[in-house]
């Protein structure tokens, strides 16, 4: 018997959920304090949905939909369907996408978008049996730090030096009075050129600034290139997301259009692994999507590993009409 209950904002609850997605994405564990953060500050104009199956009395997997800034559309929703490996081809997924369909039909839906990895034979036959179709890979690949000798690039960063480019922390750039209002264009420039499934939109200024109450923040592990006090290139480290003191995630690395090709992203990684190494982390960890062959080719140079992609799949619900593109999630 397979029971559909909601999930509630309890520690039990959060531990539940963490645990399955743990069971199911090993080596990209996640946990529950990480959830009930970005749970807590997500916009409250912003809905979303969780909820478990149970199988016989034990919990199976779970199903969640969201609305997403990135996406500014009340009918472009982020959905997935997870269930631990030992509930399979037992109904269990079919209940959870059943339910979730019910769900999110408040919405008038106009996409939908989930994710697997292209190692989890059983999620592509899922997501692709209910007419999503792939739209993007990212690969994520890893960089171990203890082999990695900076003197062998003195070279590079002394290059960039030359030219005029600064490699500065967020922390060093304090006294700047505009650092947060530049950052946050710089953030915008460079995520316009991002290869994504739909195109970006830009979030508010104060979106941005909550940035700065993230508990995984590495405040002073963000670094900006500047020239001549332009910001121009930006590349920043999160603490792990599953909680691992010893790795480091990487949010991003980008430069503008108009400083790209002289060095500068690689100057901004370098600089990265220099402090990751001195703060005595094992291991960086970052995600690129395929088509942004420029960053993953100076990763390979690095030495960062790849690993299994993840896919993105997007399922077109109904036509796009007309009246969509006035409909935003801020109108709401």
């Amino acid at each position: 018997m397979i029971t559909i209950r909601p999930f509630q904002p309890t520690d039990a609850d959060y531990r539940q959920a963490v645990d399955i997605f743990n069971a199911v994405w090993v080596g990209q564990e996640e946990t529950a304090q990480e959830w009930k953060e970005g749970d807590e500050k997500r916009p409250k104009t912003l809905k979303w949905g969780r909820f478990f199956a149970d199988l016989d009395g034990q919990s199976a997997g779970y199903a969640s939909y969201e609305q997403q800034l990135r996406l500014n559309h009340p009918g472009k929703l982020r959905v997935s369907v997870i269930v631990r490996p030992a509930f399979r081809r037992r109904g269990v997924g079919t209940a959870l996408w059943q339910h979730l369909c019910r769900q999110i039909e408040q919405f008038d839906p106009l996409r939908l978008f989930i994710g697997t990895r292209e190692n989890f034979p059983e999620g592509i036959r899922f997501v692709e049996k209910r007419g999503f179709d792939e739209s993007l890979r990212h690969w994520e690949s890893r960089l171990e730090l203890a082999p990695f000798r900076l003197a062998d690039w003195a070279d590079h960063a002394r290059r960039v030096a030359e030219q005029g480019i600064e490699i500065r922390s967020v922390v060093e750039l304090a006294s700047d009075t505009d650092r947060d209002r530049k950052l946050y264009e710089l953030g915008w420039a460079i995520e316009q050129d991002i290869p994504s499934p739909e195109p970006a939109v830009k979030r508010s200024f104060e979106e941005f600034q909550k940035v700065w109450q993230r508990s995984n923040l590495v405040y002073d592990a963000w670094f900006v290139a500047l020239d001549r006090g332009e910001y121009v290139g930006l590349t920043e480290f999160w603490l792990n997301r599953g909680g691992d003191p010893a790795l480091f995630d990487t949010g991003g690395t980008g430069v503008i259009r108009s400083h790209r090709r002289r060095g500068i992203a690689t100057a901004l990684k370098l600089r990265g692994i220099e402090f990751a190494q001195q703060r005595g982390i094992r291991e960086l960890r970052t995600w690129n999507a395929s088509g942004n062959k420029g960053i993953l080719e100076l990763n390979r140079r690095l030495g960062f590993v790849r690993r299994p992609a993840h896919i993105a799949y997007v399922k077109e619900v109904r036509p796009e009409q007309p009246d969509d593109r006035e409909l935003t999630l801020e109108g709401e």
